[in-house]
């Protein structure tokens, strides 16, 4: 869900785009990089195994929207853990 946000707000203002994300398998000769060329003529579609909307990590979007925007491209990350604010105690 957090790609489908960062490819389509990327699409939704026609900003072409690469994104690259890493294959492993169990055999490491076959392990390596991909990358695809998206733009606002790209069709794409997303499938997912749950029907359940996760909850968005906003850290996580950022993040994904930095790298999008960077020289580079998109590049697929491990979601961080969400930041859980402190609350600070009334003395």
């Amino acid at each position: 869900m957090h790609l489908q946000i960062v490819i389509t707000t990327k699409l939704r203002r026609r900003e072409g785009f690469i994104f690259s994300w890493t294959e492993s398998t169990d055999d490491e000769t076959e392990s390596g990089r991909s990358a695809i060329w998206l733009d606002a003529s790209s069709i794409l579609y997303y499938r997912y195994s749950v029907s359940r909307v996760p909850n968005i990590n906003r850290d996580w979007i950022e993040r994904l929207m930095v790298s999008a925007n960077s020289a580079g491209g998109l590049f697929f990350s491990v979601e961080p853990p969400p930041v859980i604010p402190v609350l600070k105690s009334r003395s």
